[in-house]
């Protein structure tokens, strides 16, 4: 959907959509409800990441491999700086927040970047493309493992018990298997794959939508949600803006003191700024279990979500625009 030139991306409405029907409809969706969407949730993660390793490519990476301080930068951003910023800035108000949404905001600094948004906007910018390519996929693949670990110590710090040893399990069956499997699977599939390209990612979309749509409905029957009016969400909305713009403005500091050129810079900025919902959601049923609250602790990714590709779309689009009228 585009309105005056500005493209509004189908999946957040989608996001807004599922989180309004758990909020109407919760019972079909919550667990060992009707529509048995905790099932479809659990086997869905194995799905939605033998998907990831099936569409990965490796020559892609390759092309963007030499790169290595844009490279060192970018990771150093999305699994320390990150969660450093949430700790500093994030502590001394985290008594004004309830425990679930402090957790949240950590475990979306936790998370690693996406990947199709971040190449789509750095092409969009006429940023360094490949490098891009290669620092959203090794994030990934890093946030496989960093992301249970950060947590794991991070929940230890909090006074909230995390069995680490069984979660890393749930990550290597779920996660890890499959991502490899997918990429066995290439050998034979890689053209079907692209050829399918686009409902390979409505599926992983649709999973993700289910995902959403269980935690939520979990949460509102188990009343969570009470007593956390309007101004919470407008709460974590401010909060994940602070975040992005902190990260995105700390980032243009080694940009400058490596002698980043344009393209090298765009593509850094938006790789190390961006954090993936396409992973946060899947992998929060195996790092935090059964949890009712998992709907609010998955909120303030959600609206990092957002607000990232609002924003990042409004860059890349001056961006194009500066490139073109100095060509």
């Amino acid at each position: 959907m585009t309105i005056r030139g500005f493209t509004i991306d189908g999946f957040l409405l989608a996001l807004v959509a599922v989180v309004a029907l758990a909020i109407v409809m919760p019972g079909p969706g919550s667990t060992g409800g009707l529509l048995h969407m905790n099932e479809v949730s659990t086997y869905g993660i194995a799905v939605v990441f033998f998907l990831y390793g099936l569409t990965l490519a490796p020559e892609k990476m390759k092309a963007g491999i030499r790169h290595w301080r844009l490279h060192l930068c970018v990771q150093l951003c999305t699994f320390l700086l990150f969660p450093a910023v949430v700790l500093l800035f994030g502590t001394p108000l985290k008594s004004f927040m309830p425990q679930e949404v402090w957790i949240g905001f950590f475990y979306t600094a936790a998370l690693p970047s996406t990947v199709s948004s971040s190449v789509a906007m750095t092409s969009l910018a006429h940023g360094n493309v490949p490098a891009a390519i290669f620092n959203a996929t090794l994030s990934s693949l890093i946030g496989v493992f960093a992301t249970p670990l950060l947590m794991a110590w991070f929940l230890s710090t909090a006074g909230v018990a995390m069995p680490l040893g069984p979660v890393i399990g749930k990550v290597v069956l779920l996660v890890l298997l499959p991502i490899v499997i997918g990429q066995v699977a290439r050998h034979w599939l890689a053209a079907w794959a692209q050829r399918n390209e686009k409902q390979i990612k409505l599926a992983d979309r649709a999973i993700i939508l289910a995902i959403v749509y269980n935690s939520f409905s979990d949460s509102i029957v188990e009343g969570v949600w009470q007593g956390h009016d309007a101004l919470r969400i407008v709460g974590i909305l401010i909060g994940v803006v602070a975040l992005f713009f902190l990260i995105y403005g700390l980032m243009s500091i080694p940009c400058r003191l490596l002698g980043f050129d344009r393209p090298d810079t765009i593509a850094c900025l938006f790789c190390a700024s961006k954090k993936s919902l396409a992973t946060g959601v899947p992998l929060a049923p195996l790092i935090f279990g059964a949890n009712p609250a998992l709907g609010l602790i998955i909120a303030p990714i959600m609206l990092y979500h957002f607000c990232q590709l609002v924003i990042v779309s409004v860059i890349a689009n001056r961006s194009a625009r500066l490139t073109l009228a100095t060509a």
